[in-house]
């Protein structure tokens, strides 16, 4: 049985939406696409797993507070590829 990530949501109004994600070792988001723009900025260091609608594997190493954007459109599952609890919040743009 698959463990999912856990979304908490910090800020939500008519310019963003601030959600932070809590993921158990080995737990995933499930595949999702991301209907808007994002900011994503690692709480640690740690990995994911991004696995594509077509079953295409890659991976994203992160760097506390090294923070990433990506454009609307995104397909993916976001899996926890370390042995421990690893955490990111996300900005989306309205």
């Amino acid at each position: 049985m698959t463990t999912a990530a856990v979304p908490t949501v910090q800020e939500d109004n008519e310019r963003v939406r601030v959600i932070e994600w809590r993921f158990a070792a080995g737990a995933e988001t499930g595949f999702h696409i991301h209907q808007m723009d994002y900011v994503v900025v690692p709480s640690g260091d740690g990995r994911l797993k991004l696995v594509s609608p077509e079953g295409e594997v890659s991976y994203a190493d992160l760097k506390h507070g090294q923070s990433y954007f990506r454009k609307a459109g995104v397909h993916h599952n976001v899996i926890n590829a370390n042995d421990y609890e690893f955490a990111f919040v996300e900005i989306e743009l309205k």
